[in-house]
C-alpha cells in the first residue's frame, strides 16, 4: 500500500556544486553511494527510482528497484509524474532524495491522510515528503521548500507531522557538507 519514489538525477550530472572539491568521477561515485544507501533504506517497501536517464534505469533495475522513466526534466515536474502513475497501486507514497548518506530505515514516516516531513538540517528543504497518493498536492521543491510543503498540506486539509529524524535530515549538497559527512 505503500511506495517509496526515489528521484534520481543522472549521475554524471549529480553534484555540480560540489565540482569545486570533486572531481566528475568522484562526484558521480558520490552519488551513486548516497543513492544505494537510500535504496537500502527503503528494502521494506515498494520501491520506484524516477529519472529521466536510461543509465540510471539500468542501475536502479540492477539494485532491486523498479523505474519511473519521466519525461521532462525537473524534481517538481518529475514527482508529480510519478504520483500519478503509482496512484492507482497504491494509497500512500513516500518522496526521498537520493543524497542521504546515513539513510537507516523509513519505517513509521507514512501516516494514514497525513502529510509527514523529514527536514533537511537546516530546517528549510525537504529531504522526505510523505502523502497520501489521492490528492491534487503540488510539489514545492527547492529554495524553503519545508515551509512551502507545509502550507500545500494545511491548503490541501491533510493533517501535517514534521518527523526530526537526524539520519534523514543529513544531505550532501555543499563543500562545507563534505566536510562533516562523517558526522551523523
Amino acid at each position: 500500500t505503500i511506495a517509496v519514489l526515489v528521484p534520481v538525477k543522472d549521475f554524471r550530472h549529480a553534484k555540480n556544486r560540489l565540482s569545486n572539491r570533486l572531481e566528475a568521477s568522484e562526484r558521480e561515485s558520490l552519488a551513486r553511494t548516497m543513492a544505494r544507501q537510500v535504496l537500502a533504506a527503503a528494502e521494506d517497501f515498494s520501491l520506484y527510482v524516477v529519472c529521466d536517464s536510461d543509465e540510471v534505469a539500468m542501475w536502479a533495475k540492477s539494485a532491486g528497484a523498479e523505474v519511473i522513466l519521466v519525461t521532462q526534466p525537473g524534481l517538481n515536474v518529475a514527482v508529480t509524474e510519478a504520483m500519478s502513475r503509482i496512484a492507482g497501486e497504491f494509497i500512500h507514497a513516500i518522496i526521498v532524495h537520493a543524497d542521504l548518506p546515513h539513510a537507516k530505515s523509513l519505517d513509521g514516516i507514512a501516516r494514514s491522510n497525513t502529510v509527514s516531513i523529514v527536514p533537511d538540517r537546516h530546517g528549510r528543504g525537504t529531504n522526505v515528503l510523505s502523502l497520501p497518493t489521492g490528492t491534487p498536492f503540488k510539489f514545492h521543491y527547492g529554495d524553503d521548500s519545508l515551509f512551502s510543503h507545509m502550507d500545500e498540506a494545511m491548503h490541501q486539509g491533510l493533517d501535517l507531522k514534521v518527523l526530526q529524524i537526524p539520519e534523514l535530515q543529513w544531505d550532501v549538497d555543499t563543500p562545507e557538507d563534505l566536510d562533516r559527512i562523517a558526522e551523523p
